[in-house]
């Protein structure tokens, strides 16, 4: 269980649409296909934002039900946060509460409420597994109320009264933490060019390497000098 806490959302809203305010993608009002291709845009978008929005992370299966109307905007987003590329690059690297997170923004189009929320909805996704997790939040009466069957999910009420900016979109959030980031490997650089120094080259393992390359050359030098002295090679200028 948690308390919800008094967020801007929660309030209705009387302030004047403008360009901040979100477009909303409903299949109520659809004249169209480059409408309903705009609306399948929109739920990429907001499922995945526009860093995951790749062509190998397309349902196609998805989108041509939801063009012939065999699933509802609805299911169609329940189907992009169960898909294999949504749970290999969001849920496999977050740990269960920033993918929480991650998940409330997207599907309700708030943040959370507080920690204890998170640890609420944690429990669910430990115990349920990833598709009933995502069902109780499709199917929770705050989707329902918000967006219903047609409607694909949105950041509410971003804007607020008495503040020149409103919150920043949630497309903003990196999609894993700073756990994450650290077992990546790390960025190679290129070595700085530094001043020779004789006694660090003494000490460096590439002393040896060089000294073999230089007796090398005294060699090959020495070596054809004796087949020129012995006539196995022409003298220089000679014929």
């Amino acid at each position: 269980n948690y308390s919800p806490s008094s967020r801007n959302h929660r309030v209705s809203g009387y302030e004047i649409f403008g360009d901040e305010q979100p477009r909303i993608y409903t299949t109520e009002y659809l004249q169209s296909s480059l409408e309903m291709d705009a609306l399948i845009k929109a739920a990429y978008r907001q499922i995945f934002h526009e860093q995951q929005m790749l062509d190998s992370n397309r349902q196609t299966c998805l989108e041509s039900q939801l063009k012939t109307g065999q699933i509802t905007v609805r299911d169609f987003i329940r189907g992009l946060a169960i898909s294999d590329a949504f749970r290999r690059l969001n849920y496999e690297s977050n740990n269960n509460y920033r993918f929480v997170q991650i998940c409330v923004q997207r599907l309700l189009g708030r943040e959370v409420y507080n920690e204890r929320e998170k640890l609420a909805w944690s429990i669910v996704l430990a115990s349920k597994g990833l598709h009933r997790f995502i069902d109780d939040l499709v199917d929770s009466e705050e989707y329902m109320s918000n967006f219903g069957y047609n409607t694909v999910p949105y950041q509410r009420r971003r804007i607020l009264q008495g503040r020149s900016l409103g919150e920043l979109p949630f497309a903003r959030m990196a999609r894993y933490g700073e756990e994450y980031r650290d077992k990546l490997p790390l960025p190679t650089t290129k070595k700085q060019v530094e001043p020779f120094n004789l006694q660090t080259f003494l000490r460096s393992s590439d002393r040896d390497v060089v000294l073999l390359l230089l007796a090398s050359t005294l060699a090959l030098i020495v070596l054809f000098s004796l087949l020129t002295t012995f006539g196995y090679f022409p003298k220089f200028g000679g014929y």
